[in-house]
C-alpha cells in the first residue's frame, strides 16, 4: 500500500525532483521515456540498467491506473477491520513464525533494539508473512504512475530511486516486483524507504527484501529504530473512557498524560481495572466518539510513521500482543 515509506523516507533519499517535464496529455509515452532516459543517465544510471528496467515498462499498465483510481474508502467499523486483519489464522501463523525465527529475531533485536514480536506483526500484516508481495514489476508500475500525471512528480522520484537500487544492489530489474504502487518485497518498502532503511543482514552483499528473511527482519527493525522506537516499551493498550469524558483530550499528538493522571479522570483498563504504571500516553479513538479507545505510547507514533492509519497501527500492536501472550 502507498503510505508511510514514501513520505518519511522520500525526504531522505534523492534531492527534490524537479517537476516532471512532460505529462500524459502533453507527449506520447515513447517520447516521455526518451526524456526519462536522458535524465537517468545524467543521474548516474547506466544505459544498461535503464534499458533493462524500461524493458519491463513498454507501455502504461491499465490495471495499475485502475487500481490507483479506485482505491476503496473503507466502510468497516474498527472492530470489523480488526477482525478482518488480526484473524485467528493470522495470529496462529504469527506465533509459529515468531518461534521458528527466534534465532534471527534475537540477533536483529540485539542490534536494533526492536522487539521481535513487532517485527513479525508488521511482516504478517504487510505481506502475510512474505506470501503476498505484489504481482507487478516495480518499473512497470512506477513508470505508469509517473507518466500518468496525477501524482507524476512523486512517482517519477520513486522511479529514479528504483533505478538507483538496481544499479547499486545489482538486482535485475525483472526481479524487482511489488504492489501496483511500487511498494516492494516482504516488508513493502517504497524505493525511497529501501534506499534509507534496507539492511544486508545476512552479509551476502545486497539487501534482499524479497527473499532473505534476515534482511527483511533487519530492514523492518532499522526503519522502526531510526524512527524513534523504544525497545523497553510497548505500543499501547485498550482502555475504557468514563461517561461524559472530555473529547478535547482525545488527541494523542498533543495531549500526553501519565497513566495516573488519566486514571484520575476516570480512564480505566479494558477490563475495568486501574491503569498500570507506564510512560505518558495519549488517547486515540479510531471510530470517533463512542467507539473503542486506546492508549497510544511513543511506539504507537512510530508505527504511525510507517502507515498513517490508526487502524493499521492498532492492528500491528494487537497482533504483537497476541504473539507476546502465546
Amino acid at each position: 500500500m502507498l503510505n508511510r515509506r514514501a513520505v518519511l523516507a522520500g525526504a531522505l533519499s534523492l534531492p527534490v525532483v524537479a517537476a516532471a517535464p512532460a505529462r500524459a496529455n502533453q507527449v506520447d509515452y515513447r517520447t516521455w521515456v526518451r526524456e526519462l532516459r536522458r535524465e537517468a543517465l545524467t543521474r548516474g544510471v547506466s544505459a544498461r540498467v535503464f534499458d533493462a528496467a524500461i524493458a519491463e515498462a513498454q507501455q502504461p499498465i491499465d490495471r495499475v491506473l485502475e487500481l490507483d483510481r479506485r482505491q476503496p474508502e473503507s466502510t468497516l467499523t474498527f472492530p470489523e477491520y480488526l477482525a478482518r486483519v488480526v484473524t485467528p489464522q493470522r495470529i496462529e501463523t504469527a506465533i509459529a513464525r515468531f518461534r521458528e525465527n527466534q534465532a534471527i529475531l534475537g540477533r536483529v533485536t540485539e542490534r536494533f533494539g526492536v522487539q521481535g514480536r513487532f517485527i513479525v506483526a508488521l511482516w504478517g500484516i504487510e505481506s502475510n508473512f512474505g506470501q503476498l508481495t505484489g504481482g507487478f514489476n516495480v518499473f512497470g508500475a512506477l513508470a505508469t504512475l509517473a507518466y500518468d500525471g496525477r501524482r507524476s512528480q512523486f512517482f517519477r522520484g520513486e522511479l529514479f530511486n528504483a533505478l538507483r537500487i538496481a544499479e547499486q544492489q545489482r538486482i535485475a530489474p525483472r526481479d524487482m516486483r511489488g504492489s501496483w504502487a511500487g511498494a516492494m518485497g516482504q516488508c513493502q518498502f517504497m524505493p525511497s524507504s529501501y534506499l534509507n532503511f534496507a539492511v544486508d543482514f545476512d552479509g551476502d552483499g545486497r539487501a534482499d527484501i524479497w527473499q532473505s528473511r534476515p534482511d527483511v527482519f533487519a530492514s523492518i527493525a532499522n526503519y522502526l529504530a531510526r524512527s524513534g522506537w523504544r525497545g523497553d516499551e510497548t505500543w499501547g493498550r485498550e482502555i475504557v473512557l468514563p461517561p461524559g469524558f472530555d473529547t478535547g483530550l482525545i488527541d494523542y499528538t498533543r495531549v500526553q498524560r501519565a497513566p495516573a493522571e488519566w486514571q484520575s479522570l476516570g480512564v480505566r483498563r479494558s477490563d475495568g481495572g486501574p491503569m498500570p504504571a507506564g510512560p505518558a500516553a495519549g488517547i486515540v479513538q479510531p471510530d470517533g466518539a463512542g467507539g473503542p479507545a486506546f492508549f497510544a505510547y511513543s511506539n504507537f507514533r512510530v508505527i504511525m510513521r510507517w502507515n498513517r492509519s490508526f487502524r493499521f497501527a492498532i492492528a500491528v500492536g494487537t497482533l504483537a500482543d497476541r504473539i507476546d501472550a502465546s
